[in-house]
């Protein structure tokens, strides 16, 4: 027999709860007044969020977690005494009670579901522990594709742009008064974080993950697919298996809309409804008059060869046009008119670590970016050469960290010839993500290898010496891209902070 999420009571544990994605479940869980606890190896502001509305984390992935499942109240009380007064930590809610006595009459003789991702390994002693137990074991796209089974659910798809499209669609349908439950692989300040609970059986807007093949699971009333290339060598082996995967999505779909810029999307999908930045394309919903520069993207937005009106944009870039048309797209098939949906793309302020802003310092200016992909740099150096204007961005300086020793072998020669847009490239050692380097590749490396199609290119393996050399790199009227979906982004900080005191 198949097992199957449970949303009637009973009790959610999620090993690693603080991840991006796991913690977007976990709000939406609790957020719907059913039990949630959760371990992870770090306190960070997401896992304090999950405290707020009533969570409960233990910050060690040990066995001794799930003795809170046992049926006998002392050995609940032990345990709890044992994890919450043993390092230090508090793990009381709001209301200073661990749980409250209807999460406790749920929790005893009640095994929970076990939730985990793809990074939680068998040997991971808390996961060891559920399996003896006899808890069902659910993956963390078991839990999301449940939830878009629950609502009226609208999945976004893609290599690129996933987060982005999303979080655009989700605060369109906000800004529209639609009250959209939201769960998104980034952060957002209008919903203060990854995931929002709105109306009770009404509209979901979910990104969907492609990496590990789970996207397969899903079942949207819409589903969209932004691009398709190859980004994952360490689970597809050729385009042709990330196709399969999405093909097989578009049938679990009740409408596709996909993008014919995607020559992969155009070609191997048969989209319900199309978009394109190409007006000869035929797409049922396209631009003219696209302008992009530092105050932002304005555009003229067709539908089906109808004139809808102008749309503007604060975040920079084609390939955000190419997003918003899928948000249009989007509102249009639910009823909006143009007028509503054209107010909500305007005030939207993009997601954390998509061209975010981090800080303004002697006339430099520093931004985070999540990309790590060849595809991802190029479209985002093109984004920052929009706002260079001579005056006050004169230059356009890229800090990359390469993710993972695959994606880097893989792409090498992609990865050579995508930073054409960037005035200076400051390359770093490989973050490995956990993986162990198969391909006996370093960041050094690829840093020959850029500096074979570009003519200044420097290598710091080291954050630390990157950190230290960098105010001596940058200058005024720069701007400083951090790229790279690893922990780069961790020193901004104490760069601006260098580079206010050099």
């Amino acid at each position: 027999m198949v097992k199957t999420v449970d949303f009637s009571g009973r009790p959610f544990h999620f090993i690693g709860i603080g991840g991006i994605g796991m913690s977007a479940l976990a709000y939406v869980l609790a957020k719907r007044q059913l039990p949630v606890s959760g371990s992870d190896l770090r306190s960070t502001h997401i896992t304090e969020r999950l405290q707020g509305v009533g969570a409960h984390i233990f910050s060690r992935q040990e066995a001794i977690n799930l003795e809170l499942f046992n049926g006998d109240c002392t050995t609940v009380s032990e345990t709890l005494s044992t994890v919450v007064g043993g390092n230090g930590l508090s793990y009381r809610n709001s209301q200073d009670k661990i749980f409250s006595d209807s999460n406790l009459l749920s929790l005893r003789n009640n095994l929970p579901q076990v939730i985990c991702s793809t990074a939680i390994g068998h040997n991971n002693s808390e996961y060891a522990a559920a399996k003896e137990k006899g808890c069902p074991i659910f993956h963390r796209s078991d839990v999301l594709a449940a939830l878009i089974r629950d609502y009226q659910s609208i999945a976004v798809a893609g290599t690129h742009g996933k987060t982005t499209t999303s979080s655009l669609i989700g605060y369109m349908l906000l800004k529209a008064g639609v009250d959209p439950t939201i769960i998104v692989g980034g952060e957002v300040d209008a919903w203060e974080g990854n995931a929002r609970i709105g109306a009770t059986g009404g509209y979901l807007v979910a990104e969907a993950d492609e990496s590990d093949g789970s996207l397969t699971k899903h079942y949207p009333n819409i589903g969209i697919v932004t691009n398709i290339e190859l980004d994952h060598p360490d689970h597809y082996q050729t385009l042709d298996d990330v196709v399969k995967t999405f093909q097989i999505f578009e049938t679990q779909c009740d409408i596709l809309i996909g993008c014919l810029d995607c020559e992969t999307v155009a070609n191997q999908l048969t989209p319900t409804i199309t978009y394109s930045l190409d007006s000869n394309k035929g797409a049922d919903y396209t631009v003219k008059n696209l302008f992009s520069g530092p105050d932002g993207t304005t555009a003229q937005v067709w539908e089906r060869g109808n004139y809808l009106g102008e749309m503007r944009l604060t975040i920079p870039g084609d390939h955000n046009v190419s997003n918003a048309l899928a948000a249009i797209a989007v509102g249009r098939k639910l009823g909006l008119e143009f007028s509503v949906i054209a107010d909500g793309l305007l005030n939207f302020e993009g997601a954390k670590r998509r061209f975010e802003h981090r800080g303004e310092c002697n006339g430099v200016n520093f931004i985070d970016d999540y990309a790590h992909h060849p595809s991802e740099i190029e479209a985002t150096l093109s984004a920052a050469r929009s706002q260079v204007d001579g005056k006050k961005v004169s230059r356009v300086v890229a800090i990359f960290q390469p993710h993972r020793y695959s994606r880097t072998a893989t792409f090498l020669k992609e990865f050579a010839a995508c930073f054409h847009d960037a005035d200076l490239v400051i390359l770093t050692d490989i973050y490995s993500a956990g993986e162990v380097n198969l391909h006996n590749i370093s960041g050094e490396d690829l840093a020959i290898a850029v500096g074979e199609n570009h003519p200044q290119v420097i290598y710091q393996p080291s954050l630390n010496t990157l950190k230290e050399t960098l105010p001596m790199l940058v200058q005024p009227g720069d701007l400083v891209l951090f790229l790279g979906a690893g922990n780069l982004n961790q020193i901004i900080p104490q760069v601006i902070s260098q580079y206010k005191a050099a």
